[in-house]
């Protein structure tokens, strides 16, 4: 019984896990009023907290911003 216990538990924290990475939403800044940022989210549009500059893409999470993070380059030979 315990060990059917611990496996669906597991399982469900697997499941919260993966939908809270889901719900950071890709947005487009479109104005900017000090702090507070104005995104369009695929047609939603919201006002979050934070600094960007109009027209960067940006990942909203918690009505926050995070910056994207930039790809590194690949050396070749």
């Amino acid at each position: 019984m315990s060990k059917k216990m611990i496996s669906l538990a597991m399982a469900l924290a697997f499941v919260v896990s993966t939908a809270a990475v889901s719900f950071a939403a890709d947005c487009t800044v479109t104005a900017v009023d000090g702090n507070k940022v104005t995104v369009d989210c695929g047609g939603a549009v919201s006002t979050v907290e934070g600094s960007a500059k109009v027209g960067d893409k940006v990942n909203v999470k918690d009505g926050k911003i995070e910056a994207k993070k930039k790809k590194k380059a690949i050396e070749g030979c």
